[in-house]
């Protein structure tokens, strides 16, 4: 059968998570932490001079290449010192391409259980990718997987198509997304990234969660030290939300601390024992960090709300009631209840007060007009990256936009060097 008749498989690359599944379905097959367990015993094996022990090394090279997991399966070996942990993406970007390649063998073969020289792919990178990682990834996947057709998509652009609730989506828009790893104001207009205008915000959903940590380790909380950053990641994602004034919150949780304080009740993982421990203030200050960075990085004062107006105040006159007025959130750590309504009331305050400034400053004679803001949430903020390239890669422009094997085979990999949003599909 051709490849362009079977879904196209579809892979949004993440710091913390990784999506993947096929083409027409609303949430991805699995969504796997992005980390790699390699057994290193291997590689400690000597090495000798004679062809016996070369012929040793080269199966010593085999089963290296064999003897690893990936995600939770990963995460889940005891730490014995055998395996090592990888993580291929840091702060969005790919710094080992020999383990991204594991991962995503993995992924393919062990969970998708597909054959990749069957289907297209959809592969997602960050905004700030290089045309060398472009490359990087071409390379993999049409040299090792010999896939018949690659495209490679931005992920503010999937996220922003992710968040339309029309048929035809309003391409025009700033992406906020909050990814374990980094995150990225990225404003869009008419499918197309204004690149000079994108911002970035040093605080992403990994710096939460070891700020929650932080919280309760100084506050004296007993937590097995082998299993803490994972405790302090589910409590954040149990019971952290955004509250719409810090102080009153203080105030709830000291007059009502039955009503507000939670308990995390578990076992150590080493001795069996069970622990127990209060969850109190962390769990409004935890997203707070969005809103107020300075308790969490001291030299750096600049809310959220301040990166995305300044976003869309460094874009084209001409575009910015557009972008007020599609701000769309995607990415796990923008799912805090609360935060879409504290992120629209701190944006539109900004707006507000410019508006007002401007028009004490011109007199009566001249009034500006009101700037509509509005901050979209949507129940697939998680995932949104991954259901846009879902929506794309079912689309019949989709095998037409795709650089192919032949392509690759006739130009090498520097045809995967120009990003997609340059050629006219969205």
């Amino acid at each position: 059968m051709d490849a362009a008749l079977r879904p196209a498989v579809v892979i949004d690359n993440g710091t913390g998570y990784t999506k993947v599944g096929y083409a027409g379905n609303v949430e991805p097959s699995f969504s796997l932490p992005t980390v790699v367990a390699v057994n290193e015993s291997f590689l400690n094996q000597s090495n000798g001079g004679n062809i016996g022990n070369y012929l040793a090394q080269y199966n010593t090279g085999i089963m290296a290449d064999l003897d690893y997991f990936i995600g939770d399966e990963a995460l889940s070996l005891p730490s014995s010192g055998v395996y090592n942990l990888s993580y291929p993406i840091q702060r969005s970007q790919v710094t080992n391409w020999d383990t991204m390649e594991k991962f995503w063998q993995q992924c393919i073969y062990n969970y998708l259980n597909c054959d990749p020289e069957d289907h297209y792919f959809l592969l997602t990178e960050s905004p700030i990718c290089s045309p060398e990682d472009r490359e990087y990834m071409g390379e993999i996947m049409f040299e090792t997987f010999n896939v018949p057709g690659l495209y490679v998509a931005v992920q503010p652009i999937l996220a922003l198509s992710a968040g339309c609730s029309t048929d035809k989506p309003q391409m025009t828009g700033v992406v906020v997304d909050i990814g374990d790893g980094a995150t990225h104001v990225v404003p869009v207009v008419d499918g197309y990234i204004i690149g000079s205008s994108i911002k970035s915000f040093p605080i992403s959903g990994n710096d939460v969660t070891q700020f929650v940590l932080q919280l309760l380790q100084e506050r004296g909380e007993l937590i097995p030290p082998e299993d803490s950053l994972g405790i302090a990641r589910k409590v954040k994602e149990m019971y952290c939300y955004t509250s719409s004034d810090i102080v009153k919150e203080y105030n709830k949780h000291d007059k009502k601390p039955d009503k507000y304080i939670k308990q995390w009740v578990g076992v150590k993982p080493k001795t069996g024992v069970p622990f127990s421990f209060d969850i109190g203030y962390e769990r409004f200050l935890g997203p707070e960090v969005f809103f107020h960075p300075e308790i969490y990085i001291s030299d750096y004062d600049t809310p959220l709300s301040d990166v995305i107006d300044k976003c869309v105040q460094s874009a084209p006159i001409d575009t910015r009631r557009g972008l007020y007025k599609n701000v769309v959130l995607s990415g796990g750590s923008t799912m805090f209840k609360g935060f879409q309504k504290r992120l629209q009331k701190d944006l539109k305050k900004i707006v507000d007060d410019r508006i007002a400034t401007s028009n004490a400053r011109l007199g009566a004679d001249v009034t500006s007009q009101p700037v509509e803001v509005n901050v979209v949430s949507h129940p697939i903020q998680r995932s949104a990256v991954w259901f846009g390239g879902s929506v794309v890669a079912s689309l019949p422009e989709f095998y037409e936009s795709c650089n192919t094997k032949e392509d690759y085979d006739e130009h090498g990999a520097s045809i995967c060097r120009t990003s997609p949003i340059f050629k006219g599909m969205y």
